[in-house]
């Protein structure tokens, strides 16, 4: 599983920013059948959490409401340079993490 975050290529300090994610994952219902009339088992991400320079900014219980590939926007106040890290799990066990850095000029 892979992510995405997008921001800004230029923030300063105290900017609210918006902060775009996106998790490619295919958020199976356990609804659908596959080829040979089985049910495609049920797998999607129980929750997503997004920490700033330490700090919990986003916490995310999803469903199976969601669709594939989830598109997550939320803001954050930019203090300073960060690291933004994205981790999640889903039904499977399968947890995930992206790193990426926030620059924030001052």
């Amino acid at each position: 599983m892979n992510a995405r975050l997008l921001w800004p290529k230029t923030i300063a300090v105290g900017d609210v920013v918006k902060v775009r994610l996106l998790i490619q994952h295919p958020m199976e219902t356990g609804y659908l059948q596959d080829m040979t009339g089985h049910l495609i088992p049920r797998n999607i991400i129980q929750w997503v959490s997004c920490v700033y320079d330490g700090l919990e900014v986003l916490r995310v219980e999803t469903s199976s409401g969601i669709a594939a590939n989830p598109f997550f926007e939320f803001y954050v106040r930019a203090t300073v340079t960060g690291l933004m890290v994205v981790s999640w799990l889903d039904d499977n066990g399968q947890a995930g993490e992206h790193r990426q850095l926030m620059p924030v000029q001052t």
